[in-house]
């Protein structure tokens, strides 16, 4: 045990910056250095099969046992509950024996900041699954998303947990990434200010947030996991670190990591332009960045910019990489770099300020300071479920209706209904891979924990159905399995669907790790067609003649040209979490309206992906030019209710603002039907002309309205020209004259309401701060 040293850093009323500075002053190049790594134990199980991270053991040279790892401190504690299953009790003992141990070490008696996954709901064993990131931008609610991170915040916080890795901002520009399931979606605004509701929400219950992949991951050539992106840098500012830079200027984020992949050649874990420049020089950031699990060994190993570990250390650390995880590798070689006058000191000090900083804004550096951890939290508790169901209940999205839902189940009583498909009765494909269930029970032998080896109750579709439509008989078949081609029972599905007066179709993804699934990390794809013998299965129940309802729940679009118009209904899902059965049966029983849309298109075809609705006139259909038609199916922001809405009157209070000026943009949209509905009013704008070539359209806000019957009520968007601004030929950030064109409506390939807008005066730059989101209200 080293002899304890205390000074001004543990008297908690002594300013923050005024602790950092008196510790770091006393500290030697290795305590300094110590607290840049991580620690992850990665513990064996005899009755597990393989790892959290099959990468762990190519890029773990020379990581050290834990007691020698903290001689002189450690940084970060690395997912103690989330490796494998502990409960709160177990979990707790361990982190308390790690932290009390990391303090006796070390003379300052400075703890580590334990770290988590949170992408799905905290990333532990028991605790509770929400639906996945996409099906939060299926919300468009971020008031919501907020209410559902507090909550895991809480949890989190309970078990002695600082920080969560997480939201993921990236902006999905090809579908058959396996990460798509992970982002909210294609459109940069939704994807900015759901995640920066989320980084609020986690943050306000005590957690640090981290914002990933900073920056480009989701972009990566022909959507291959860890493979290059080549973009331009104009694209780079204006679509893919937008979402970022509002989580950082709106919701004061806590920490950032960086993307594994490399953009024009630069990998951003040793971008200076990205990590220091844009993050911190332009937006003002002031937390810690973490790397990216190995991210520091890959710039050897897997970009092969640096010649060895030391190497990639060094261009890490000067870049703005402040935090080496999830061990330490190459991170424990600057010391002896600085010594040898390779890494100016003041660089290790710039990155320990920032983990000191945080350490004392924790409380880690007060006197006596020990876990606080309640043994007796529950992970999944009442609360946590019913406030899982209302996300999945918003997330669901109704793309095609002819009439047969609602299905009340009085309308169905004494009928037959047929629940086919893959996903009726199998819980794991309601779950992202960031799940518990599915990134760390999958490893382990059925029936190994309770619940179907998942630890948490999860209604399947078929369970929930069976009780929502108690006076009809519930019938049910597999028809074909998901990770494999396989047709041999699809006929019998067919014979079940046959006898039934309605038949439930259930397809879609099982989410995985690295090829396990197919969606999750790793899990990319040649086509988007739907997995398996899915498609056939689809095409044997339509020629029995019976009326499909369609059920896709999955981590990413699928193509549903040729399948979607035989449908009676199709409903799809982004894997809605634990309650996604009980919200599907509501929503199909009419016990709640349809208000979900679509955080990203549905293609018609599996191949020619588009890059998003966001594009350039080149990127649209062109007629008479190209063959191939990227016209999504269903497009962004789609998504109908059980009424029928109308859009009116759309009003400017002035039809011409200055460049730097504000304009109120207001719509009336009316309830025409016979049920209430939960209207998602979408306000896209275009640039007629530019000096660079401008996206066609683009979200510029959106507004929730509930309306009764008969109801009609008016939006007011209030709209400051810097949101029509864009990086121009010179790559400075402007607003230029000109017209700009309104729409409005329920999606971006429906927008009945149209304005035009006149900026006047002369180009005007933006450096500093601009004005990020579009507010709204009704009135």
């Amino acid at each position: 045990m080293a002899d304890r040293v205390t000074g001004p850093w543990n008297d908690a009323a002594l300013p923050v910056e005024e602790r950092v500075e008196a510790l770091l002053t006393q500290m030697t190049l290795e305590e300094k250095v110590s607290q840049l790594g991580s620690h992850w134990e990665m513990r064996e199980d005899n009755e597990a099969q393989g790892e959290v991270a099959p990468m762990e053991d190519a890029m773990s040279s020379g990581k050290l046992p834990f007691d020698r790892e903290i001689v002189d401190g450690e940084g970060h504690l690395t997912r103690t509950y989330g490796t494998v299953a502990l409960t709160v009790p177990e979990g707790a003992a361990l982190l308390r024996e790690r932290q009390a141990a990391i303090i006796n070490a070390n003379r300052f008696g400075i703890p580590a900041i334990a770290h988590e996954e949170c992408l799905t709901g905290y990333t532990a064993y028991q605790a509770t699954v929400y639906p996945t990131s996409l099906a939060w931008g299926a919300t468009f609610n971020p008031e919501l998303i907020e209410e559902m991170a507090a909550a895991i915040g809480r949890d989190m916080a309970a078990t002695g947990v600082h920080q969560g890795l997480s939201p993921v901002l990236d902006v999905v520009r090809d579908a058959r990434w396996g990460r798509v399931e992970e982002t909210i979606g294609e459109d940069p605004y939704v994807i900015g200010t759901l995640a920066t509701a989320y980084v609020k929400g986690l943050q306000k219950s005590g957690i640090i947030a981290t914002l990933k992949h900073f920056a480009g991951y989701a972009a990566s050539r022909a959507a291959r996991n860890h493979a290059p992106v080549h973009m331009g840098r104009r694209e780079l500012m204006d679509l893919i670190l937008f979402p970022f830079e509002m989580a950082v200027c709106e919701g004061n984020v806590g920490s950032v990591m960086n993307s594994y992949a490399d953009i024009d050649g630069e990998p951003p874990a040793a971008s200076h332009w990205l990590l220091t420049e844009v993050l911190r020089e332009q937006w003002g950031f002031e937390g810690t960045v973490v790397a990216d699990y190995w991210a520091v060994a890959f710039l050897e190993k897997m970009h092969r910019v640096a010649a060895d570990q030391a190497e990639a250390a060094r261009l890490a650390i000067t870049a703005g990489l402040d935090i080496e995880l999830p061990h330490t590798g190459g991170y424990r070689t600057l010391a002896q770099q600085v010594r040898d006058g390779l890494v100016e000191e003041s660089i290790i000090d710039r990155s320990v300020r920032r983990v000191l900083r945080q350490k004392v804004e924790l409380g880690l550096l007060d006197e006596d300071w020990e876990p606080q951890i309640d043994e007796s939290v529950e992970l999944d508790s009442e609360d946590n479920r019913a406030l899982a169901r209302r996300v999945a209940q918003q997330s669901l999205v109704l793309l095609k209706n002819d009439g047969v839902l609602p299905a009340p189940a009085q309308t169905l009583s004494g009928k037959r209904i047929a629940v086919v498909g893959p996903s009726a009765d199998e819980p794991r494909t309601m779950m992202g891979c960031y799940s518990f269930p599915n990134h760390v029970l999958a490893k382990y032998p059925a029936g190994t924990f309770p619940h179907k080896g998942i630890g948490v109750p999860m209604p399947s579709i078929l369970e929930s159905l069976e009780k929502a439509y108690d006076g009809a008989e519930v019938t049910h078949a597999f028809g074909a399995p998901i990770t494999e081609y396989d047709e041999s029972r699809i006929g019998e599905a067919a014979e079940v669907a046959a006898a039934a007066d309605l038949a439930v179709v259930t397809v879609g993804d099982v989410a995985g790790m690295f090829g396990a699934g197919t969606s999750g990390e790793g899990c990319d794809v040649e086509d988007l067609k739907l997995p398996g013998a899915q498609q056939e299965l689809v095409e044997a129940v339509f020629a029995t003649g019976t009326p499909v309802v369609l059920v896709v729940i999955s981590g990413r679009p699928y193509a549903l040209g040729g399948i979607a118009e035989r449908c009676a209904a199709v409903v799809q899902g982004f894997f809605p979490g634990e309650e996604g059965g009980p919200a599907l049966a509501d929503l199909l029983t009419g016990a709640i309206e349809p208000s979900g849309r679509l955080p990203i298109g549905i293609p018609v075809h599996p191949g020619g992906q588009p890059a998003g609705y966001i594009a350039t006139p080149l990127g649209q259909n062109s007629s008479g030019v190209s063959n191939l038609d990227p016209t999504p199916l269903f497009p962004f922001g789609h998504g109908l209710s059980y009424s029928s809405v109308e859009y009116r009157e759309l009003s400017l209070a002035a039809e011409e603002i200055a460049v730097d000026g504000t304009v109120e943009v207001t719509a009336t949209v009316a309830n025409t039907g016979q049920r209430p509905v939960n209207e998602l009013v979408q306000l896209y704008f275009g640039d007629r002309h530019a000096s660079v070539a401008r996206p066609v359209r683009q979200l510029l806000g959106y507004a929730r309205v509930e309306l009764q019957p008969g109801e009609s009520r008016s939006v007011r968007f209030s709209v400051h020209a810097d949101r029509f601004s864009f990086t121009g030929v010179d790559y400075r950030r402007i607003v230029e004259p000109g017209v700009i064109d309104l729409w409005v409506g329920p999606s971006a390939g429906e927008l009945p309401l149209a304005a035009e807008l006149e900026l006047t005066g002369a180009v005007r730059e933006i450096t500093g701060e601009r004005a990020l989101t579009t507010s709204a209200e009704l009135v």
